[in-house]
């Protein structure tokens, strides 16, 4: 008769759900509980959630959020440029002026928000050293 040892690993026990954990990250919650602030600053991640003490400082967004910004707004920045410009004619500084703004004001927006999806994503993939027990 023989035994059989059957091993698991820690982080195999709890399943991290993906989708949750990127709209925690979008509402700059800590993808783990969703409540508490995953960042301490406009861009800085916290090293640990404040709420339920989750380490949040293995992430590594790098340009991935930088990315995403621009390829969204550039996609709804770009359409909309031509059809005022088509439909009212308005002056080039007015036009410049208008959307200038709209993409900086969208830009600074949504780049948090991005850079917390991409954190959620990397949490709920165990990636960069979120699945690790040393």
């Amino acid at each position: 008769m023989t035994d059989t040892v059957q091993i698991t690993r820690p982080e195999a026990a709890e399943e991290r759900l993906t989708k949750p954990a990127m709209l925690r990250g979008l509402r700059r919650r800590c993808p783990h509980c969703g409540e508490g602030m995953l960042f301490s600053g406009y861009l800085k991640v916290a090293d640990r959630c404040p709420v339920c003490g989750e380490e949040l400082f293995h992430h590594r967004a790098d340009d991935g959020p930088a990315y995403l910004t621009i390829l969204i707004v550039g996609h709804l920045m770009a359409p909309l440029i031509l059809i005022v410009f088509e439909k009212f004619r308005p002056e080039p500084l007015v036009l410049f002026t208008i959307f200038a703004v709209g993409c900086v004001a969208l830009s600074l927006y949504l780049l948090p928000r991005l850079k917390g999806m991409i954190v959620g994503i990397q949490w709920a993939k165990r990636m960069n050293g979120f699945g690790s027990t040393a």
